[in-house]
């Protein structure tokens, strides 16, 4: 009896060990990171380009413990997005919707990228074209008056 009880510690031990070694399994996302998730992706209307997770004024505050409170509730994150915009509007976002004339804002920089490759393309190969060409025969000596050419011939005899 005693050797099925000291077998039974012996395992149990055994088996503790054996489930200290295992490594920590990954648990989902705590609430607080999903505040702060959610939270990076909204702005403080009141500071200029600051994310809400990085804000410290008073209302950030609120607002990320507003953030728990709806997720608490159940709300998903774009609930929670668009009870934001619904209160302080498109500024929250910190990019604009795209829709309407915002449109624009996703637009431009692409057509800006396109025409400057374009223009660098077609000045290089204007560059490389001039390049390629034979350079132009040099220019004939003028023509010296024949006063001067016997005098020039007349010094360098005397030499």
């Amino acid at each position: 009896m005693r050797k099925i009880i000291l077998l039974a510690i012996l395992l149990g031990v055994a088996g503790s060990i054996r489930l200290g070694a295992l490594p920590a399994r990954a648990q989902g996302p705590s609430l607080d990171d999903e505040v702060n998730r959610i939270a990076r992706t909204l702005y403080c209307p009141v500071c200029p380009n600051t994310p809400l997770d990085v804000c410290n004024t008073q209302a950030c505050v609120q607002w990320r413990g507003l953030i728990k409170e709806k997720l608490q509730q159940g709300q998903s994150e774009q609930q929670i997005r668009e009870y934001f915009v619904q209160q302080y509007g498109d500024v929250v976002l910190g990019a604009p919707p795209p829709q309407g004339f915002n449109w624009l804002a996703y637009i431009l920089p692409v057509i800006g990228i396109i025409l400057g490759a374009v223009v660098a393309w077609l000045s290089v190969r204007q560059w490389i074209v001039r390049r390629g060409d034979a350079p132009a025969a040099p220019a004939a000596a003028p023509e010296i008056p024949r006063e001067y050419a016997e005098r020039i011939e007349k010094d360098l005899k005397e030499l």
